[in-house]
């Protein structure tokens, strides 16, 4: 990677961050707190969380961490309310949890749809609805939706991971105009294929090949490239940009 801008309208931006243990997430976390600004995240795994916080004192203000199974929407509203009571407030919400399991559509049930949506979706819009408060408190917010480059793409066995992933974008929008005289902005970041530990346990050389040849740009996209995105809808840079998806997948067709 080059060298990463600098926005110094982040310094000190209190930031809550979903899933943000490992892959994606821990890059963002990584990335927010590099900016200095202040951030709290939640996600399931206890071990790997720990880890980040542990590796991440070095910053202007440490992470903290917040152990919550989004499926629960009492536990989301909770974990918010925690991470409003450590920051100080929520300027800024990442709503990036999400889980891509593969299966096949003569084997899904009713329950697994319901849990599908509870891991991919819903968790999304209850965050929102327990951060906007302190939001508007604030003067004003940024959240940022994270959808997937797969729907759009009609990849195989991931018929429930994709409705869900295309309902975030129409999600976006209806929030992003409800919310919008609160100067409060919404966005989605669109990611395509990013080289993750989880990521490769789907793919085989050939396959990441395969991947590669089939975007416009002949590199893997790594946790950081998405992170750079977010750092900049997140930023005062971006106070213009609201409602819309924001696709970093090198192409990818």
């Amino acid at each position: 990677m080059t060298a990463s801008a600098t926005y110094p309208s982040l310094a000190g931006k209190r930031v809550f961050i979903s899933g943000g243990g490992s892959g994606i997430g821990e890059g963002l976390v990584e990335a927010f707190v590099a900016q200095g600004a202040r951030v709290a995240f939640c996600d399931i795994l206890q071990e790997e969380g720990a880890a980040l916080v542990a590796r991440s004192r070095n910053g202007a203000f440490a992470p903290s961490f917040h152990r919550c199974d989004l499926r629960d929407v009492n536990a989301v509203q909770q974990v918010i309310a925690d991470a409003e009571q450590t920051l100080g407030g929520i300027d800024i919400l990442v709503n990036n949890a999400g889980n891509d399991d593969r299966h096949v559509i003569a084997e899904v049930t009713p329950a697994y749809w319901d849990d599908r949506m509870a891991v991919n979706l819903r968790h999304m819009f209850f965050a929102a609805q327990a951060a906007v408060p302190a939001m508007r408190r604030a003067g004003g917010g940024v959240i940022l939706n994270f959808g997937s480059i797969s729907w759009h793409l009609g990849l195989p066995d991931l018929v429930l991971y994709q409705t869900a992933k295309a309902a975030i974008e129409g999600m976006t929008r209806g929030l992003a105009r409800d919310l919008g005289r609160d100067n409060i902005r919404v966005n989605t970041i669109v990611p395509g294929n990013v080289k993750t530990p989880r990521q490769m346990k789907w793919y085989t050389e050939e396959g990441e090949a395969e991947i590669v040849a089939s975007q416009c740009l002949d590199a893997r996209i790594l946790p950081a490239d998405i992170a750079a995105m977010a750092l900049f809808l997140a930023s005062d840079d971006a106070r213009m940009c609201t409602g819309h998806d924001y696709f970093v997948d090198a192409g990818w067709r």
